[in-house]
Order: C-alpha cells, then structure tokens, then sequence
C-alpha cells in the first residue's frame, strides 16, 4: 500500500468531524506545491515532505495536530501556530472541533517551509573543490 492509500485510508476511519479536518489539511499541503511528497512514518503518521520534511500530522481523541518540523524558523503573520511555541524548532497547529481552517495561511507556511529546506540544502551542499574531491589550502593536511 502506497502512503497515499494508507493516508486516505486513514482519513476515512476518522468518520467524526477528525476526518473531515484531516482532509481539508492535506488538500491545503499538497496544494501549496505540486511537488509535495507523501510518506507514512512512525508508526502511522502521515508526513509531508519537499527537500526535507515539512510536517507531520496526528489525529488524536479531541484535536487533529499538524507539527512543523521547523516551525520555529518560519515566519508565521497569520498566527497560525498555537502549540509547541516555547520549542526550538517545532511549531504546531491545534485544530479543534469548529476550528476554521485558513487554507491561504497554511499554503503559505508550507511554502515557507520548502523555501527554508531549500535554503538548508544549498547552506550544506558541498563547495566545488570539496564536490571534486579535492581540499582546500585550510583543510590540507601536511
């Protein structure tokens, strides 16, 4: 089973008001970029993920809680994030019963965390001289 099935399946066993969240969240994910990847982990979290993860989501007894795996470096102005804030780097979103979802918003903190795994993709990429196999004057060892 492809995580995709094991994410639809998932949702479709939420048949309270968990599944419907649960799947207007993903569309809003997989909306923000059409080169998202799905993946199931942990033990049946569903995870997002471009150039490194962008979030996790759980359905839980009284809430649906979507976590970002660098939250705490992205920059939230519609205020989206209310829970883990004292973190140094996850940051999550509590849905509750009623709670309206601001698909705009959570677009643009998907995009904000591909934009920033993207950024940390080029700070770690090798240099040119590295990539080559070869050391700098400052590495070299005589």
């Amino acid at each position: 089973m492809t995580p995709a099935e094991r994410i639809d399946q998932l949702i479709a066993g939420l048949t309270d008001w968990r599944g419907k969240t649960f799947a207007t969240i993903r569309a809003s994910i997989l909306g923000a970029n059409k080169e998202i990847i799905e993946e199931w982990k942990w033990r049946g979290s569903p995870v997002w993920s471009r150039d490194g993860m962008i979030a996790v989501a759980n359905a839980h007894k009284d809430k649906v809680k979507l976590t970002f795996s660098h939250g705490a470096k992205l920059p939230d102005p519609d205020g989206l994030f209310n829970a883990g804030l004292g973190g140094n780097a996850w940051r999550a979103i509590d849905f509750f019963q009623g709670d309206r979802i601001d698909s705009r918003g959570l677009k643009d903190l998907v995009r904000a965390a591909i934009a920033y795994n993207q950024t940390k993709l080029k700070k770690n990429a090798p240099t040119r001289a590295r990539a080559k196999g070869t050391r700098s004057k400052k590495t070299s060892r005589r």
